[in-house]
């Protein structure tokens, strides 16, 4: 092979490994999208995989990572001296003995034996002639042009390379600049100053390359984007998921203008915890709402999920306290007079039509009130989901009452009987009134709504286990906020709805019913609709299989750690287009590491990275620490 020296590498942009790294590429191999089982369950994000071969030398194993980037010399023309390079995704790296390679089951035994013996003492020396080191690399759809005033700029769209040019390695500089550099300058964030801290620093984490030299390189994210195109967070138990949510949120909350606004429906009653840091500081407007009431500092410790670690540490009821003295912590009151909402008042009138199919007088009767019903929403300004008001029933129950005498309705029948009671709703809302001025200290749904949507209030941490009682207040909750934004035209503030166990809330619908059809539905029209109206979602779960898939393709960036089970990996690379091969090195990653790809939020679109997560419970225990020292 001959070597790339007698062109010098730019070391602006790559690295060799200090003269270890000498590449060419081998092979651009079609792939070919045919109708067999592994093309229907698998996706990919490019059309060609390229293999390339690298010189052997016995430190460069320890310092090839999956996830690092390639570059390559293609053939569309560039102009100038500007240089233009196909950039490609190490998915695989494997080292190759010639001798181990040409090993065959049928040779004699003693043989076998000495050829593999004599392989381990190869592998410690830098004999080119007998080793060889592969690489397997995915084109990722862009191009790199290098100017020669040492400027740079990425270009959408794949060229295809040159077969047999050199290979050169992106350094670490580079890839922060690929990565950060549009969000960094727009935010004004000085990388070098890179911290864990998340108050003074909005990075989640580091990119998972070049750790042998241990190079830190930082990921930042648009936020603004990421809250208003959604974002999901898949992995299975143990894998962190808990802790990278809650590490975003924070982010996101502490960088941020301050009218972004979070609501978290924590149906295992974690996150409170997990954001204590945010929920006990004084100057930061939070409110915990949870299923009954709490009168004591151990019932609220007692009613909260800890890590391992914590479960025994006094110092968290100390900081429970603190949020409990602040009036930070609530409970919500389910409704006791159920008060029919426009929906179900119009649901009900429908129901007639099937006993009145062969009475045309009666089907008139019934067009009138639902005509007047409409045209009162109409006039108001009121949606279907708003539950009706006094004055709606004291406009109607004279038009029902005209209605049915006009169209001469027999007293015996069920229309009779429905049209001429509405007035007993009346009793229902003077009750429910009642009970409500009398319950001062719970929390209903309307004025759940009034804290997101007219308080300061910028995290509202909803932790119920119940999953019936929390599915209805979702549905309440998210019906109204969307319908009222329609009718103002309101983007801001933005308010991010970030559902942990999202299995729960969005389940398939091909196997739910009742509420949970119900439920799932309602998430996905705020999936679908929300973004135009500064609405965003978190989907977090651990099956991913069990999610309503046209909920699932509506999210635009998302963090896959481990999951175990095959079909959960298909589903994620046949929905967003991530290639089988670097998704399966999600299978060795350990609590904290993921693969993010966002089609919008990254500095670079749909291109998938290694990334580790900054730890949120470092940021709790810095608050402990400081609380028990003053």
């Amino acid at each position: 092979m001959n070597k790339q020296g007698e062109k010098s590498i730019r070391t602006e942009c790559f690295t060799d490994f200090e003269g270890r790294f000498r590449a060419r590429l081998a092979a651009v191999i079609p792939r070919f999208f045919t109708g067999g089982d592994e093309a229907k369950t698998t996706g990919t994000s490019a059309r060609y995989s390229c293999r390339v071969k690298v010189e052997y030398q016995k430190d460069l194993m320890g310092l090839l990572e999956e996830g690092m980037l390639l570059a390559s010399r293609n053939f569309k023309h560039a102009e100038g001296s500007e240089e233009r390079y196909t950039l490609m995704e190490i998915s695989r790296v494997w080292p190759e003995h010639f001798g181990l390679r040409g090993l065959g089951d049928h040779g004699y035994y003693p043989m076998q034996f000495e050829i593999i013996e004599q392989s381990e003492e190869d592998w410690q020396t830098d004999d080119k002639s007998t080793m060889m080191i592969q690489i397997d690399a995915v084109p990722i759809n862009y191009d790199l042009k290098l100017g020669s005033d040492c400027g740079f700029e990425f270009s959408k769209g794949f060229s295809y390379p040159v077969v047999g040019s050199s290979v050169f390695l992106l350094n670490g500089d580079m890839i922060n600049r690929m990565y950060n550099k549009r969000i960094t300058d727009m935010n004004r964030i000085d990388v070098q100053r890179t911290t864990q801290d998340a108050r003074l620093d909005p990075r989640l984490g580091t990119i998972k390359m070049f750790q042998a030299d241990k190079t830190v390189i930082p990921i930042y994210i648009d936020f603004e984007k990421l809250v208003r195109y959604h974002f999901g967070v898949f992995a299975f138990t143990g894998g962190g998921k808990s802790n990278l949510t809650s590490n975003i949120l924070r982010r996101i909350l502490l960088h941020t203008q301050k009218d972004t606004k979070v609501v978290l429906f924590d149906l295992s009653c974690e996150y409170a915890f997990l954001l204590l840091d945010l929920i006990a500081d004084p100057l930061f407007p939070a409110k915990i709402i949870l299923e009954h009431r709490i009168d004591s500092v151990e019932q609220l410790y007692n009613s909260i999920v800890k890590p391992r670690e914590y479960e025994y540490d006094e110092r968290v009821k100390v900081a429970l306290k603190q949020v409990m003295e602040q009036g930070k912590v609530g409970y919500y009151t389910k409704p006791k007079q159920k008060v029919p909402t426009y929906s179900q008042f119009i649901d009900e009138l429908n129901a007639q039509r099937k006993d009145s199919i062969e009475k045309p007088h009666y089907i008139n009767a019934i067009d009138e009130i639902h005509d007047a019903t409409l045209a009162y929403m109409e006039e108001k300004g009121l949606t279907e989901a708003q539950e009706v008001s006094e004055p709606f029933i004291q406009f109607i129950d004279p038009i029902a009452r005209d209605a049915i005498e006009r169209f001469k309705v027999h007293e015996k029948s069920g229309l009779f009987a429905w049209g001429t009671t509405r007035t007993t709703i009346l009793d229902i809302i003077k009750r429910k009134s009642e009970k409500e001025r009398l319950e001062t200290t719970g929390l209903t749904a309307e004025k759940i709504r009034r804290f997101i949507e007219q308080e300061s209030t910028r995290l509202l941490c909803v932790s119920i286990s119940d999953p019936f009682v929390i599915k209805e207040l979702v549905i309440s909750l998210t019906q109204e906020l969307l319908a009222k934004r329609k009718r103002q035209f309101q983007v801001k503030p933005y308010i991010l709805l970030a559902f942990d166990e999202a299995q729960e809330f969005i389940p398939a619908t091909g196997d739910a019913g009742g509420i949970d059809k119900k439920c799932s539905r309602q998430v996905e029209t705020i999936l679908r609709q929300g973004r135009k109206y500064g609405i965003g979602v978190c989907v977090s779960t651990q099956r991913i299989a069990n999610l309503n898939t046209n909920a699932l393709q509506q999210l635009h960036t998302y963090f896959v750690g481990t999951l175990p089970r095959p079909y959960d990996r298909m589903l994620i690379s046949d929905t967003f287009m991530i290639d089988k091969g670097i998704l399966e090195k999600t299978l060795e990653f350990s609590p904290g590491e993921w693969l993010l790809s966002s089609y919008i939020a990254t500095g670079m679109e749909n291109v998938p990275i290694f990334i580790k997560a900054d730890n949120a419970e470092n940021e709790v225990e810095k608050y402990l620490k400081s609380i028990t020292s003053s």
